[in-house]
């Protein structure tokens, strides 16, 4: 019988996180994980020897001093990752089909206003008033400066929308679209996104940003690394399909194979829909399990691979944001004639560069109704098949849209593809675990902030909850979510301690 302190059910960042900071406190823990590579949005794949990352293209937070640094560094992780500083004066280049001009986000609040303000000599004012707030906003999120702290400082910004504040210090549309042109980070919605998970997600960034150097992989191995090393386990093809409760308890984790792991607490990674089927417990009430399933996704995205022939395209060191219109909110709300609505393209980055591309990724937002007809399917490396040839015939069809689209910006993009893979909402929902392919989890409203705050405690004592739903998606988000679930068995003073004297 397998018996273990704490089984983690996921090894996305949020598991191996959990994992690594009960290990460092002694813990016997066990990750189980249903595909063959670990990682969750961390998973990194290779096509004709080039790697791609299928979630996490970039990183912010990771100078000497700042948040996500310090996490990494009492991780055991930091020294040993390998990446590579983006572009200090333009980390994104803002991009609108009927406008020439690259508007510029930098890194470092003192050259992120200098560039915005020679694009807007008139808006300066605005600009910074904008970037106090944001670091206003970022300040009430004490677990995100790494203290303690009461609820109450957050509840004083969380009712703020996003796109209203943009209006209140600024009448200059283009200047609102630039300065909301990053909002694929997270899925923004007008009048829906509350300020705070546009300040938490874009001050990061404007801290510092980084490149993987060879893909976002490198997290989750290390992080798997220290948990093998203080005797943990984690364990792939691993489909848990039961978490069974006696007395008031869990007991143990059942897996599609039959096989069980018995452990004394249990952490779920998954998304809280599939932790709830997979939860029969009458401690959990139908109200409790009704809200959870009302609660709306985030869209999911449509992503294609590229492979470029060698020494054809040039290598840039920054991200591009590409809007057809000026309205750089309505991409969630597209209709299929006016796919793609606009698109990111993110750069490979590996330790040969040499001033050409290796690889390059094309990211849209995509509904999961287009795909919907072949929901019936599922294909991963561990579980592979085939969705016929309806689906591949719907994937090239999308893809050379969205390349029509990019040759716009990138004339001879095309003619220098060496090949190109395409992934849908089927491929993030098969290999993340959402039913709707949700790339960032549950969507938050500023109308009704706390309804989308899910707390890691729930009505079975010794099931807790990590990961993006919980509070912010993103490598930071999901990081400190792990914080928080663990906070839960140690105390938070006590494990922020060990995190900033790390």
């Amino acid at each position: 019988m397998h018996q273990y302190d704490v089984v983690i059910i996921g090894s996305g960042l949020g598991g191996l996180a959990c994992g690594t900071l009960l290990a460092k406190e002694g813990y016997k823990v066990c990750v189980l994980e249903r595909n063959k590579q670990v990682g969750g949005n961390l998973q990194t794949f290779a096509r004709d020897r080039v790697i791609f990352d299928s979630g996490v293209h970039y990183v912010g937070s990771l100078e000497k001093g700042q948040t996500l640094y310090q996490l990494f560094r009492y991780l055991g992780i930091m020294d040993k990752l390998k990446l590579h500083k983006m572009d200090e004066d333009i980390v994104d280049g803002i991009m609108f089909r009927d406008d020439p001009k690259v508007y510029r986000y930098a890194q470092g609040y003192d050259r992120f206003i200098k560039n915005l303000v020679a694009d807007f000599p008139e808006e300066e004012e605005a600009i910074r008033r904008y970037c106090d707030e944001i670091k206003t906003v970022c300040s009430k999120f004490p677990l995100y400066n790494l203290r303690s702290g009461e609820g109450i400082e957050k509840n004083e910004v969380l009712g703020i929308d996003t796109q209203l504040f943009l209006e209140s210090i600024t009448g200059n549309k283009k200047l609102q679209s630039v300065l909301a042109g990053t909002n694929v980070l997270y899925a923004g919605e007008a009048y829906k996104t509350p300020l705070y998970v546009h300040a938490l997600v874009t001050n990061s960034y404007i801290e510092s940003a980084y490149r993987f150097i060879n893909g976002g992989s490198q997290i989750a191995i290390l992080l798997t690394k220290e948990i093998l090393q203080r005797g943990g386990e984690v364990r792939k093809r691993k489909h848990v399909v039961k978490l069974a409760e006696e007395e008031g308890e869990l007991k143990y984790a059942e897996c599609a194979d039959g096989e069980r792991f018995y452990g004394k607490r249990f952490i779920s990674n998954i998304h809280p829909v599939k932790t709830l089927e997979i939860t029969g417990s009458e401690l959990i009430k139908k109200a409790y399990r009704n809200r959870i399933k009302s609660l709306d996704n985030s869209i999911s995205v449509f992503s294609l691979n590229i492979v470029m022939k060698k020494d054809t395209f040039k290598y840039r060191n920054h991200n591009i944001y590409f809007y057809g219109n000026n309205d750089v909110w309505s991409g969630v709300h597209y209709k299929p004639g006016d796919w793609p609505p606009g698109w990111a393209l993110f750069f490979s980055t590996s330790p040969r560069q040499n001033g050409y591309a290796d690889g390059i990724t094309l990211m849209t937002y995509m509904h999961y109704e287009e795909v919907k007809q072949w929901e019936n399917t599922f294909n991963t490396a561990a579980e592979e098949s085939d969705r016929g040839s309806d689906y591949e015939r719907f994937k090239k069809e999308k893809a050379e849209k969205l390349l029509t689209e990019a040759e716009v910006i990138f004339p001879g993009l095309t003619e220098n593809i060496q090949s190109y893979y395409v992934a849908t909402p089927l491929t993030v929902r098969d290999y993340i675990g959402s039913d709707d392919g949700s790339l960032y989890g549950i969507a938050k409203d500023y109308r009704n902030p706390l309804k989308t705050f899910i707390s890691p405690r729930t009505k079975i004592p010794n099931l807790l909850l990590t990961g993006q739903n919980l509070n912010l998606h993103g490598v930071m988000g999901v990081a400190m979510s792990a914080v928080v679930t663990c906070s839960e068995i140690f105390g938070i003073e006590y494990l922020l301690n060990k995190i900033r004297n790390a």
